[in-house]
């Protein structure tokens, strides 16, 4: 009887065994189904950077936090082989905007640095024309003001007392003796002695120990080279003057904007201690020659400066609207349509024919950089629709289809 039972309950025990292996595996089987259809019907996001990435639903890459795009799989064999096509959703969420092509007038803005500097051709250095000794300096710092003939300094020298003596001899005999006479005052001509000097010397009758330097120019003292005391040499500088009444302004260009500068061109300037003025002049001069350290090319201004407003040494910034007259009816598309590899440039333009999101790469040879758009030189039409903003993001989804892209060149 004990038998019996034992052999009844292991009869048992081993059905219901069966029936839930049988039940269980028939109900994983449906469920993974399930879920093996809702994932092939659903959409697949991946990483344009990482396109191992795949992900049920939108969010960040976690391996580089981009934002994650869909995988569009085309079921559809009627468009273009090497075209991509994007869901509108997709193409909203990747922000892809489009714009017609046109021509326009091309304008270059070229933004250029530079600082205040003193007119070369307005320097003067205020130089002894007599060996002697500094007697007296009238001017003491650098920075002062001084004006054409103002007493800068006096000096003492024996040259000159021999010089006025032979005029006061002579000036007995000019009547008879012209010549002389005449001889004498050349002579102190040739030192830099004024008529007014000379005149001085003769109606005193007596000879002056000390001979006053004269200033010959107007402008601001910029370097002081004598003391009191100095016994300097003809030809000696005693000053530097520099005379500010005009000034120049020196701007850096690069030798990717000289293409875009010419002589005689107007720009516009302001400088930095002095916002909200603005001024306006046309460039003179551009140096020939690059700086070989600072690979710039000096580009010159003049400006007037009566007021002594401008100082040397302050910045300015400078903009020159260059136009191009050989191009003046081009196509003109925004840098944002443009991928560029390094050794060709591509837009994707969108299909005609269809309301849909539908791009194909083409390659295009770009003309002068504007700034924030090119010159389009060929592979664009007027009329033509591309892509201007979520250019890359387009491109990620043609990478991830293996369609032709900006790293997988057409053949």
């Amino acid at each position: 009887m004990k038998q019996k039972i034992l052999i009844t309950g292991i009869v048992l025990m081993t059905g219901i065994f069966v029936g839930w292996l049988l039940f269980h595996s028939s109900g994983n089987k449906d469920n993974s189904s399930g879920q093996l259809t809702e994932i092939t019907n659903g959409t697949i996001w991946t990483c344009s950077m990482h396109p191992q990435i795949r992900m049920h639903e939108p969010g960040k890459c976690p391996i580089c936090g981009m934002n994650l795009i869909p995988l569009v799989q085309n079921s559809t064999g009627s468009i273009d082989s090497g075209a991509i096509r994007l869901s509108p959703e997709a193409a909203q969420l990747a922000n892809v905007l489009t714009s017609v092509v046109s021509k326009g007038k091309p304008v270059k803005e070229v933004r250029l640095y530079g600082k205040v500097v003193a007119d070369e051709r307005l320097q003067q250095s205020q130089v002894t024309h007599v060996s002697g000794r500094i007697e007296r300096l009238n001017v003491n710092f650098t920075g002062e003001s001084v004006v054409k003939g103002q007493v800068l300094a006096q000096i003492y020298s024996p040259e000159l007392i021999v010089a006025q003596q032979e005029l006061l001899e002579a000036v007995e005999t000019k009547l008879t003796q012209p010549a002389i006479y005449e001889a004498a005052k050349d002579k102190l001509r040739q030192w830099k002695l004024t008529d007014n000097q000379i005149t001085s010397i003769e109606e005193s009758g007596s000879v002056q120990k000390s001979v006053d330097i004269l200033s010959n120019t107007n402008g601001i003292v910029s370097a002081r080279r004598v003391n009191t005391g100095d016994y300097v040499s003809q030809g000696t500088v005693l000053f530097d003057v520099a005379d500010l009444s005009k000034v120049w302004v020196m701007f850096d260009a690069y030798e990717s904007d000289l293409q875009f500068l010419h002589k005689g061109e107007r720009i516009s300037f302001t400088f930095q201690a002095f916002p909200g003025d603005n001024y306006s002049s046309k460039i003179v001069f551009i140096d020939p020659v690059i700086d070989p350290i600072t690979r710039v090319v000096k580009v010159r201004v003049e400006t007037g400066n009566q007021s002594g407003k401008l100082k040397p040494e302050m910045f300015a910034t400078g903009i020159v609207e260059s136009t191009f007259d050989e191009m003046r009816n081009t196509i003109i598309v925004p840098h944002s349509a443009v991928l560029w590899t390094g050794k060709r440039s591509i837009v994707y333009v969108k299909q005609p024919g269809t309301d849909e999101p539908i791009f194909k790469l083409r390659e295009i040879e770009l003309g002068p950089d504007l700034g924030d758009s090119y010159i389009i030189i060929n592979g664009l039409s007027e009329g033509e629709e591309i892509v201007t903003g979520g250019t890359f993001s387009v491109d990620a989804a043609a990478q991830l289809e293996g369609k032709p892209s900006m790293m997988n060149k057409i053949h």
